[in-house]
């Protein structure tokens, strides 16, 4: 009888170590410039196995946390080859668990890849509400939130599919670059379609497709010549993220006591960031706060959860061939610990460009964060990020195409904007735009389309990387104020079977939404071959009459942009811009294919620009 117990124990010994239900990352590569790997191991009560690899990978710490459900592995891949390995994990001399791990062979070059840069446009998509291209995936059993069209902040059912089916027409518009809000797991019970709240950062939303669907976007992509954006999210994860309903340890994330669920929301003051004068409790409450109920606060300042970061996004770059990211809320994150992020990712990939979510107004203060800034580096301290959003450009662009000319008021507010240029470390590294996910729509603001051809015009022709979001090339309009989130958010027409106008191809458009698109469409394609406005020096005059006249130029070529917002025509004198003509006496203006005498006098309808090519 004794013996009969002790062999019943050993075997329920043998089930109860069994239990590793996951290893992140799954696989790797060999041939990382960074050698170390940390594996996350999870499973019921493993702290006591002994993780082991068959091949002899040397194994350098194996570290236990609060949580008797993990173990976290670092090993040393120097040398490593490509191939499978066995990852053992024994009960003393007994191998209860075996593991195949394999490390895979990089592309060739990988680790110097090409990035988007200023020559690109990039076109910005939240997929839910682009286009439908597998009905299947609406709904699946393991994602709680089901497809319903009729709520505006419900899930719709775009996917992968539905983008590349559409490829093409991004492709004719003369996109290069395509930014999506986050496609990984999002599994809230509601409201979950924008993607912010992951709750499994290895795995894309099924509802979206498969991992091997993304990858397939990607290729698709750079078979066109064209390039895809990761939106990575740092700062918060979801409630529903498996690693957040089982934490680690509680340090994972900002939890703060007496609250309920450790939540507290966070003050939004970034400046508190590098406010020299800033109470620490505020400096805490912006960078330790929740952004939101379902979004728990991630503690960068832990070096586990920053690791987990990087790899998990080194592994997306790896696997998908990823071409840059977007950082969602860049600077509420703790700020050490981001910079450590963005640069172990920039140490992998020298040329990979990361464009961080830094919502202020205040171009010093956005300098602050883009890398080698000279402002940060009073108190030492450098982001690393190698590009920022220009958000006041942005806030005057939402003012100046309803406003007459004054000291600081309609096209000045752009000249002043761009005075203070001198604060960037990396001008032509900026990421321009007049709208995204977050802000109203511009055809709300501006309905006519004289305003959006002027404000495409701008955009596309100063320094930085402009960003389109999706629909406004056909006159796509909403009001987040009216309707909420999902009025700034519809559905692409005729991403869906059954609409009534298929606005993808010319036939569908109306004459008005064909007006958009072709402008938009010359303007995006002749922006692709013309290397000074991609990086060349910006000269600039002072608006007369609400009329902006600045020149983009290198050395072998030289571009004069006119925008005339004043209601009425306007003659310049073309002496005043002798310095940005040099010897040049003719243009040629891109849209109408006009040419131009610029020897004395030019005149400019209202409400119109002219982009001159000069010869």
């Amino acid at each position: 009888m004794k013996k009969i117990l002790t062999i019943s124990a050993i075997s329920i010994s043998a089930i109860f170590y069994s239990q590793v239900q996951k290893v992140e990352p799954a696989f790797w590569w060999s041939g990382m410039k960074n050698t170390e790997l940390q594996l996350l191991v999870y499973g019921r009560d493993i702290q006591n196995l002994q993780p082991e690899f068959s091949t002899g990978i040397k194994i350098k710490e194996v570290k236990k946390v609060e949580n008797p459900n993990y173990l976290f592995v670092t090993i040393d891949t120097n040398g490593v080859q490509p191939g499978k390995t066995k990852l053992n994990f024994k009960n003393g001399n007994k191998t209860v668990k075996t593991i195949d791990y394999e490390f895979k062979q990089r592309l060739q070059n990988s680790a110097n890849r090409d990035s988007y840069t200023s020559s690109d446009v990039m076109y910005l998509i939240m997929p839910d509400r682009f286009a439908n291209g597998n009905p299947k995936n609406d709904n699946t059993p393991d994602t709680a939130e089901k497809a319903d069209r009729s709520k505006t902040g419900g899930r719709h059912g775009g996917d992968i599919a539905g983008i590349v089916k559409n490829l093409d027409y991004l492709q004719e518009l003369g996109v290069t670059t395509i930014w999506n809000t986050p496609l990984l797991e999002d599994n809230e019970p509601s409201y979950s379609y924008h993607g912010y709240a992951q709750s499994d950062y290895y795995k894309i939303d099924p509802r979206y497709g498969t991992n091997e669907d993304y990858k397939n976007l990607a290729d698709e992509l750079h078979k066109r010549k064209m390039k895809l954006v990761m939106d990575y999210v740092t700062n918060h994860w979801g409630s529903k993220s498996w690693i957040i309903k089982d934490l680690p340890s509680k340090d994972w994330i900002h939890y703060w006591n007496g609250q309920e669920n450790g939540f507290q929301r966070s003050n939004y003051r970034m400046t508190t960031q590098f406010d020299s004068n800033a109470a620490k409790v505020d400096e805490a409450a912006c960078m330790d706060g929740w952004f939101d109920t379902t979004m728990p606060d991630m503690n960068q300042s832990n070096p586990m959860v920053v690791t987990y970061m990087a790899q998990n996004a080194i592994w997306w770059i790896e696997y998908a061939g990823l071409d840059g990211f977007r950082v969602d809320t860049y600077s509420y994150n703790d700020k050490k610990g981001i910079a450590d992020w963005t640069k172990r990712i920039t140490d992998e990939y020298p040329k990979f460009n990361i464009v961080g979510e830094v919502w202020m107004h205040d171009q010093a203060q956005m300098s602050y964060w883009q890398k080698d800034s000279k402002i940060a580096a009073i108190e030492g301290y450098n982001s690393y990020l190698p590009s920022v959003m220009d958000f006041t450009l942005h806030d005057a662009l939402g003012q100046v195409f309803r406003e007459d000319a004054g000291w600081d008021s309609g096209m000045q507010r752009v000249y002043d904007n761009l005075a203070n240029d001198f604060l960037y470390p990396d001008i032509n590294n900026l990421l321009v735009f007049a709208e995204n996910h977050d802000t109203n729509r511009f055809n709300q603001i501006f309905p006519k389309v004289e305003d959006y051809k002027l404000a495409m015009s701008l955009i596309l022709t100063i320094r930085g990387i402009p960003q389109l979001y999706y629909g406004s090339e056909i006159g796509m309009a909403g009001d987040k104020n009216k309707g909420g989130d999902g009025e700034i958010r519809k559905d692409f027409p005729g991403g869906w079977a059954g609409d009534a106008h298929n606005a993808f191809i010319k036939s569908g458009r109306t004459a008005s939404q064909n007006e958009y698109f072709d402008y938009t469409k010359k303007l995006l394609n002749w922006r692709k071959t013309n290397e000074a406005v991609h990086t060349g020096k910006t000269l600039h005059y002072i608006p007369n009459n609400n009329v902006y006249v600045y020149f983009r130029y290198t050395d072998n070529k030289r571009v004069m942009v006119v925008i005339n917002n004043n209601k009425e025509n306007q003659n310049l004198d073309l002496k005043r811009f002798s310095e940005g003509l040099k010897n040049f006496t003719k243009g040629k203006d891109i849209i109408s294919d006009k040419e131009f005498d610029l020897k004395t006098n030019l005149s400019v309808p209202a409400k119109s620009s002219l982009i001159l090519e000069l010869k």
